[in-house]
């Protein structure tokens, strides 16, 4: 390994995730990490996996102990991205549950102090999203969901964005502390 290199995650969110793989596309030592729904929120959007492979190592959940988290303990990651993430990662993460790929590797990260920027698809009462096909649509998180990711705030080695346009400057800020902007 010459230099340490960025983690991201998608989960099942479609939330703008056309805008985030569109920022993860321009960026360079980066691994993908694909939720069992993410890769089906990907296909739903037409995003073709194909495209992305020919870009960076794409890691899928396909392993009950989830192997590739280890590569927090080596340094092998100076960061940790989760975008989109939807509410039941949310949820998991703010209860310490590590039983997937992604839920595994946010807990390894916080463990090794490596920072995470999560971008959440819950974050305000009323909000626009894009469906697939293109569709703008209103929805509503739950109580519950917006409390999660209140939650989420207060964890430690943690940034909560609430945007694409965050979620890019939170990323970019990040690679640049580290000189590999």
């Amino acid at each position: 390994m010459d230099k340490p290199r960025l983690a991201w995650a998608v989960t099942g969110s479609g939330h703008y995730i056309e805008e985030c793989l569109e920022f993860l596309m321009t960026l360079d030592s980066v691994d993908l990490y694909l939720s069992q729904a993410g890769e089906e929120v990907l296909k739903m959007y037409g995003i073709k996996l194909e495209e992305v492979r020919a870009r960076m190592p794409v890691f899928r959940d396909k392993a009950a102990s989830s192997p590739p988290v280890g590569r927090f303990y080596t340094g092998y990651y100076h960061s940790f991205v989760m975008a989109p993430t939807t509410s039941n990662t949310v949820a998991k993460c703010i209860l310490g549950i590590a039983d997937s790929l992604v839920t595994n590797l946010y807990s390894q990260a916080g463990k090794c102090r490596v920072p995470s920027i999560v971008y959440p698809c819950d974050i305000a009462p009323e909000m626009e999203t894009t469906a697939p096909g293109g569709k703008k649509v209103m929805v509503y998180p739950r109580p519950v969901d917006l409390d999660a990711t209140d939650k989420l705030r207060v964890f430690p080695y943690t940034q909560v964005v609430e945007s694409v346009d965050e979620l890019i400057e939170a990323v970019n800020r990040r690679l640049k502390s580290l000189g590999v902007a």
